[in-house]
């Protein structure tokens, strides 16, 4: 067949053969991989658009949506000395005080290896904290003021305003940093 066409085309000499023959079976072997393209089914082979996928939501996009449970993002870094509060949705009304009763969901993590130990979105029963009254680690009485009906707010705690030394065996360790993700369902 090689020949046929080398001698078609009019190539006697040898180096032009030798040229032409990779070319042609190149281009037979792209041909017959090409196949039909018939879309009845009968190829089997998937497309980029068969195949792609929507990927699932980052935690930032989690994060903002306060009608599903958020998702933390695994903490990194050292972490901080002091109470970090961090609105990350501002809610709306009076912001809650030293005595005001704020009815929260929340998850919790533990910074140093993203465990969850506890979330309120998990028994779908939010949960009512009174500000001030001690009923709750510092870290919530102190980072809850000013939280308004619908905001959510991440808390970043240190031990001594969490559970200190003891920890809370066995989901919280010795003096583990807290990163809590709250959502105040109602201010009063």
């Amino acid at each position: 067949m090689f020949e046929a066409l080398t001698r078609r085309l009019g190539c006697r000499s040898r180096m032009l053969r030798r040229l032409i023959t990779p070319l042609a079976l190149v281009a037979l072997l792209g041909l017959a991989a090409c196949g039909d393209d018939d879309e009845s089914g009968g190829g089997g082979g998937s497309t980029a658009a068969d195949t792609q996928t929507t990927p699932p939501p980052t935690p930032d996009e989690t994060l903002s949506d306060t009608s599903t449970k958020p998702v933390i993002p695994r903490p990194t870094g050292s972490p901080p000395r002091r109470l970090v509060v961090e609105d990350i949705v501002k809610g709306k009304g009076p912001a809650a005080g030293n005595r005001s009763t704020v009815v929260v969901h929340y998850v919790g993590v533990n910074f140093s290896n993203g465990f969850e130990f506890d979330a309120s979105w998990d028994s779908g029963s939010p949960f009512p904290v009174q500000l001030g009254s001690g009923s709750v680690i510092e870290g919530w009485e102190k980072g809850l003021v000013g939280i308004r009906k619908g905001g959510r707010r991440m808390l970043t705690i240190p031990p001594e305003m969490g559970y200190g030394a003891e920890g809370y065996p066995p989901d919280i360790p010795p003096n583990e940093t807290l990163v809590f993700v709250v959502d105040a369902v109602a201010v009063k």
